[in-house]
């Protein structure tokens, strides 16, 4: 698949999201931009603005199998990775492979279940594959976990350790649509006869592998990865951060934005590109100090200020 193509392939995606999700088109670009780096994508929102509904469009739209799983306080991580269970008439242990088996995995309030079910999807992330009882199974290509968070009611709740948000390649928001956007909601349920708008398939899982390479022909010239690397460890020297942008943290920053580049048309990444993806890319892997966390610090705003701060570099 050249690069072309795929731009009015992810065209496409999102268009046809968009006939069921009511959200801001940048929001889908952004997921899409996640996805197409092969990274995971963390959703944080107020119950009731479309994270779900999101996830399985995205799913129906690449033509890839979906599941949920409901992030509870008793969920094993045997309910997330499957288990062996004995074979009557084998007489043998099997597996039985459990909803990670999929490849858009929806983790539904990820942040509702204790840590030890939590890291059983650290594995699956960062290698795309399990082990249960010494024995090792990978999982489907491509593999994508879409996970959410309720920032509200935090009673009963355990926070996702640092090593598990770092390996989310964005993390985004739907946030409240348009006024215009509401009410073609409320028009919708006016109407409950009417067959609400569906989302259409437009690729397949072998589309979306041939898709996911698309961006390693993007061009990126030493200035744009030079200028990349100064935002991330510029992070690490802010007095208001404790942990700045990892090396991974980078190197995410350098996947999105050659997938961003995709999805713009552009045979290159500009300083441009790599400002756009900063902020999902970059925010939610820094760990900002007692005092900052205090003074109610927005780590959005902290890498905002370090995009205006480090020099563009002039890409003739």
């Amino acid at each position: 698949m050249d690069r072309e193509q795929a731009t009015r392939e992810c065209t496409a995606v999102v268009d046809s999201i968009t006939e069921a999700v009511v959200s801001d088109r940048g929001f889908l670009e952004t997921v899409l931009t996640g996805m197409l780096a092969r990274g995971h994508i963390l959703l944080e929102d107020v119950p009731g603005t479309g994270k779900t509904l999101t996830a399985r469009s995205m799913a129906t739209a690449l033509g890839l199998s979906f599941s949920r799983i409901q992030f509870t306080p008793d969920l094993l991580p045997a309910d997330v990775t499957g288990t062996y269970i004995f074979n009557e008439q084998d007489r043998e242990f099997e597996f039985r492979p459990g909803p990670v088996f999929n490849n858009v995995v929806l983790a539904d309030e990820i942040n509702r279940a204790p840590p030890k079910t939590q890291s059983a999807l650290l594995e699956a992330m960062g290698e795309r594959q399990v082990s249960v009882d010494g024995d090792t199974h990978d999982l489907p290509e491509p593999f994508f976990v879409i996970a959410t968070q309720n920032p509200v009611e935090q009673e009963g709740t355990f926070a996702l350790p640092e090593a598990q948000i770092d390996r989310f390649m964005v993390k985004t928001s739907l946030g409240y649509p348009e006024f215009d956007g509401e009410l073609t909601l409320l028009k919708r349920r006016d109407d409950r006869s009417a067959r609400s708008p569906s989302v259409e398939r437009v690729l397949s899982t072998d589309a979306v592998l041939d898709l996911q390479e698309v961006p390693e022909s993007v061009r990126v010239d030493e200035d744009l990865m030079r200028y990349a690397l100064e935002i991330t460890r510029a992070t690490r020297s802010d007095h208001r951060v404790a942990i700045g942008v990892s090396p991974r943290g980078s190197q995410r920053l350098f996947e999105a934005a050659r997938a961003r580049a995709v999805l713009a048309g552009d045979d290159f990444v500009t300083p441009d590109t790599i400002k756009r993806v900063a902020r999902p890319v970059l925010a939610h892997r820094l760990v900002l100090t007692a005092d900052a966390q205090v003074n109610q610090v927005d780590k959005r705003d902290v890498v905002e200020e370090v995009l205006d701060e480090v020099p563009v570099p002039t890409v003739a």
